[in-house]
């Protein structure tokens, strides 16, 4: 059911960000989780399925179809909340979280959302060893340069078994 983002065409979590996801939710006893771009909620699902009893999701999806094709996904758990609006907007009313996940929505700000200690997760990156030779985004790449300079994260990416996808994982220190 995992799908690749392939420009216009469908986007879904891939298994390795998953299992990953799975991972860091596992670990958020008591604590709260939010996911910027639901899409139909696979990477939703994953969190969701590895999170402790008293953890809460709060997902936030523009699509209205997307929007309701995740809350038959969740509609028989009460700790997953899947809202329709701006990703940032809805989960700033919300914060802080121990764990965000973006995969949608306006990152610029995404850091505001967590608590001190609380991790920050991007997918939908190439390692540099995987892009062109000639790719801008050897040297200049929007979403690590906000990653590895914003001094509220130490951060670093990760590079998932397939060799041609990463994820950035920061934790908020201020």
């Amino acid at each position: 059911m995992a799908l690749e983002r392939r420009g216009d065409g469908p986007s879904a979590c891939l298994p390795g960000v998953g299992r990953f996801l799975a991972v860091l939710a596992a670990g958020c006893v008591g604590g709260r989780i939010g996911e910027m771009g639901t899409g139909v909620g696979v990477g939703a699902a994953w969190m969701a399925s590895a999170m402790p009893v008293d953890c809460r999701l709060v997902t936030v999806e523009l699509d209205p179809v997307r929007v309701a094709a995740a809350r038959r996904v969740f509609a028989d758990d009460e700790r997953v909340e899947v809202v329709h609006g701006d990703s940032f907007d809805e989960l700033q009313r919300r914060a802080p979280f121990d764990l965000v996940f973006v995969d949608g929505g306006r990152s610029d700000r995404a850091v505001e959302l967590l608590r001190i200690g609380g991790r920050l997760v991007f997918d939908d990156v190439t390692p540099v060893e995987a892009l062109p030779a000639d790719s801008p985004y050897r040297t200049n790449d929007p979403k690590r340069d906000f990653f590895f300079t914003d001094p509220r994260l130490v951060a670093t990416e990760v590079v998932l078994p397939d060799l041609r996808n990463s994820l950035l994982v920061g934790t908020r220190v201020r």
